[in-house]
């Protein structure tokens, strides 16, 4: 009897074709042996690289970024005094020398404006220091007149010296000396890179420009020059701005601290005039908070005078004074200016809001001479003001409104049916 399953039809047909069925392809996409392709293994290990090398570039970006920092700021300070360096050395004086002569007067300056201010926050805390037992005494008095108490100053300094905070601040004031220590040592170590790095890229400026160039097709280096003297304009004429309007700006807080008799005026004005033009949108309040504390304790009425003094003048001075000393140095827009400090602040805090304002104004200097400008029509809307002629006046409207009202409410029209009746 013949097979009549499938399975023995199958095999007896197979011998009958002389043919063998394909083999079906190997699974996972290996080769005809079995093997994975070559090009796999270099993959994974070329991934792996990279992977490595970002993980170390990203390790290695954070742990120098305040070195990145310091290399910055010491970038906009050299590009800051590379103009009266540039001067002294057209009149015969080696580079290297006269931007030693320029870092270390800015250093000779900046250490007396500290000195004589730590000497007035001093002398200011001494006198607070002493005269705050009479202070105490006079506000028990007024407590006790008013409140029908019998409080003493002896208890409650005995109270103070035997609370609890008081010994758990001092403990942790004795532990924070250290940290404030550290961080002291760490500044002027910082101070100290800075004012380095400022030297070297001043003094040697034409030879780093040179350096850059020469990596650079003809085209491109002077691209490169051209923004590198855009950027020691603009950051340039920046600090030289700022610093007229700190002088004018000390010099009016001066006469009115002499006038009001505050103490230590010429200090304060001198503090009024850098911190409210170097430090950008806050800089203002912080330059008066400091001359309204100690006029305060002259006469509580001087505080206000100062603090009127200090609104009025700033608002010349934004509106009056800046446009006309920065309209060929830095000519940025208001706007553009507080936006670019608050993006600088958030991106690297403090010192971006320092060198936002040049960096934006380098910028956009840069990239003016790459968009094209043409003549703006003379157009009303321009100006904000609607074409003449553009529509119904309003005379036509109100005429317009009077023909469509019905006949029977005009008036007049009463008075000409009775007639006709």
């Amino acid at each position: 009897m013949a097979p009549t399953d499938e399975t023995g039809q199958a095999a007896q047909q197979s011998p009958a074709s002389g043919t063998t069925p394909p083999a079906p392809p190997p699974a996972g996409g290996a080769g005809a042996n079995g093997r994975m392709p070559r090009w796999l293994p270099r993959a994974m290990v070329l991934a792996l690289a990279l992977v490595a090398v970002f993980q170390l570039g990203s390790w290695a970006f954070h742990q120098l970024t305040g070195l990145l920092i310091n290399i910055l700021i010491a970038f906009f300070l050299a590009l800051a005094i590379e103009p009266a360096v540039s001067w002294m050395a057209s009149r015969g004086m080696r580079r290297g020398l006269a931007t030693f002569v320029v870092v270390i007067g800015v250093m000779i300056v900046s250490a007396g404006f500290v000195t004589l201010l730590g000497s007035v926050l001093a002398d200011q805390i001494i006198k607070l220091i002493e005269g705050f037992p009479a202070y105490l005494d006079s506000v028990i008095h007024w407590i006790n007149t008013h409140f029908r108490t019998d409080l003493k100053r002896v208890d409650i300094q005995e109270g103070v010296l035997r609370s609890d905070w008081l010994r758990n601040y001092v403990q942790n004031s004795a532990t924070g000396v250290l940290d404030v220590s550290a961080q002291v040592i760490g500044g002027l170590f910082q101070l100290l890179t800075i004012a380095l790095f400022s030297f070297y890229f001043a003094a040697d400026g034409p030879r780093l420009r040179r350096a850059i160039c020469s990596v650079l097709p003809p085209a491109r280096q002077a691209e490169v020059l051209r923004a590198w003297e855009i950027a020691v304009n603009k950051t340039g004429g920046y600090i030289y701005s700022r610093g007229l309007m700190a002088l004018i700006s000390g010099v009016a807080h001066f006469v009115l601290l002499q006038v009001l008799d505050v103490p230590y005026a010429p200090v304060l004005a001198v503090w009024v005039g850098l911190v409210s033009q170097f430090i950008p949108t806050i800089g203002t309040y912080l330059a008066g908070a400091l001359p309204m504390l100690i006029a305060f304790t002259v006469d509580p009425w001087y505080a206000l005078w100062v603090l009127v003094f200090v609104v009025f003048y700033q608002q010349f001075e934004n509106y009056v004074l800046q446009p006309k000393l920065t309209s060929k140095t830095v000519d940025i827009h208001p706007a553009v200016a507080f936006g670019s400090v608050i993006a600088g602040t958030a991106l690297l805090g403090a010192v971006g809001a320092l060198i936002a304002i040049p960096a934006i104004a380098t910028l956009q200097a840069f990239l003016g001479a790459y968009v094209k400008r043409y003549d703006v029509t003379d157009d009303p809307r321009v100006h904000g003001h609607r074409r003449r002629g553009e529509g119904p006046g309003l005379l036509t409207r109100a005429r317009g409104v009077w023909a469509r009202r019905p006949a029977a409410e005009r008036p007049g029209a009463g008075g000409s049916g009775k007639s006709s009746s």
